[in-house]
């Protein structure tokens, strides 16, 4: 993606990541270890790295190709990637189930199972922003419920939209280059099925041992009582938010436009568009006392429109580089995912895209590895299809591995700090996703990609 931007990954050094890594260690460190700071601030810290990079770029390659790259980040990568997010969040926080259950080990794993079908059919983002709510209520009075959004985190925000092209924005760039829907249906239903049974199995197994250790608090800040549903006209919206979606990936009307050197295509701009309207009517049509009761505020998308704002400027030389393959710097990476005759090595796809979508984001990586494989999607889905499978389990399951590999990870951790939970740390989370994500990625990797 970095590469149409007039990046030359090839003749770039890793230098040009540091901006990159210091905004990573940034949102790892900062709110450890100075966590005001950073809540005031965590904006100016992202504008910060993005501008350490910019500005040299702009002495080394001219303002001409400067201004390139920051239009290609911004206007193809960015804008429809907060646009999607913002419809998303606005129409699902108009959605408000009142009343509360019992959060138990079988209610919290129903209510997991049921957001992991859904994340597949109305994204991750909506399935996430719908439930996350519910659930931290049902769990209010628990001891113990950190791991109860650490698993929600893993299955709903990630694992769950492995389904189909809607579910998750790598597949939804596979789609978009080519890649059947029903392909992704048939191909993936298997790997999804089996992730989540046993992310699932493991769960219940741990919320029981919390459930019986700990019980439950003496006093329930919200008492049980039957459910009801609001705001049920926002439905409606998210079906027209999921028409938008897969019209822009079948029509294609030929037309585009260029701006500041980035080519913008008629179909994605009636989607943005639509995306844009769907997100100011449900503003309008919903009562503000739904709202109300759902703690609906702005600040957990403001903290990933700021914070991707400067990823996707900061990490398009990580993105050029990786693109370049084996001439890049990071070609001893790139050269890992093939055997010696240059077939693809369909378990270091799956690792390799799994490890840097924890980091790069899921979408820009799948499109990386997507393209080094083969890139035509005629022959990712035939001959190749088995590494098109490694590459986007990958990308989908391993998004969840940290709290910047997929956007709802950071919207369900800001959600759930905004009730009151004491959220892990970067590190503290991938200390939680190393112990209990990666054994599961062993497993998926001897089921599927041991050949």
């Amino acid at each position: 993606m970095a590469m149409a931007a007039g990046l030359d990954g090839a003749s770039m050094s890793l230098n040009w990541v540091i901006p990159f890594a210091g905004l990573l260690l940034s949102i790892a460190l900062f709110p450890i270890f100075a966590p005001h700071f950073w809540h005031g601030n965590f904006g100016k810290v992202a504008a910060f790295w993005g501008a350490l990079f910019v500005l040299p770029f702009a002495m080394y390659a001219g303002l001409g190709a400067t201004t390139g790259v920051i239009a290609h980040a911004i206007l193809e990568e960015y804008i429809p990637f907060i646009l999607i997010l913002f419809a998303l969040y606005t129409v699902s926080g108009g959605i408000l189930v009142w009343g509360n259950l019992h959060g138990s080990p079988k209610l919290n794993t129903g209510i997991l199972a049921l957001g992991t079908v859904l994340a597949s059919l109305m994204g991750t983002t909506g399935a996430a922003m719908l439930l996350i709510r519910p659930i931290l209520k049902a769990n209010d009075n628990r001891a113990h419920n950190v791991h109860v959004v650490v698993f929600f985190i893993f299955l709903v925000a990630n694992v769950g939209g492995g389904l189909t092209p809607l579910g998750d924005p790598p597949l939804f760039l596979g789609f978009l280059k080519g890649v059947d829907f029903m392909w992704t249906v048939e191909h993936m239903a298997g790997p999804v099925l089996l992730m989540s049974a046993l992310l699932l199995a493991m769960f219940y197994a741990i919320d029981s041992y919390y459930f019986n250790k700990e019980g439950v608090l003496p006093k329930d800040k919200t008492p049980d009582s039957e459910l009801k549903i609001y705001g049920k006209r926002n439905f409606f919206l998210l079906g027209a938010i999921i028409a938008l979606v897969v019209m822009s990936g079948i029509w294609k009307p030929g037309v585009s436009f260029e701006v500041l050197g980035s080519h913008l295509q008629l179909q994605n701009l009636v989607r943005d568009f639509g995306l844009l309207v769907i997100g100011l009517i449900s503003l309008k049509i919903t009562p503000a006392q739904v709202r109300a009761g759902n703690d609906f505020n702005w600040g957990p998308i403001l903290e990933v429109a700021k914070l991707f704002a400067g990823i996707f400027i900061a990490m398009a030389p990580a993105i050029a580089i990786l693109r370049a393959g084996t001439d890049g710097a990071m070609g001893g990476l790139v050269a890992l995912v093939s055997n010696p005759d240059g077939t693809p090595h369909d378990a270091m796809y799956f690792w390799m895209t799994g490890i840097l979508s924890a980091f790069l984001d899921n979408a820009p990586t799948y499109l990386v590895f997507f393209n080094l494989a083969h890139g035509d999607a005629a022959h990712m889905m035939g001959p190749y299809a088995s590494t098109l499978l490694a590459i986007s389990c990958g990308a989908v399951f391993m998004g969840a591995m940290s709290y910047i590999g997929n956007a709802p990870n950071f919207m369900v951790k800001a959600v759930a700090e905004d009730r009151g939970i004491k959220m892990p740390s970067f590190f503290g989370y991938m200390a939680w996703s190393i112990c209990l994500l990666l054994p599961v990625c062993v497993v998926m990797t001897l089921v599927f990609f041991h050949y």
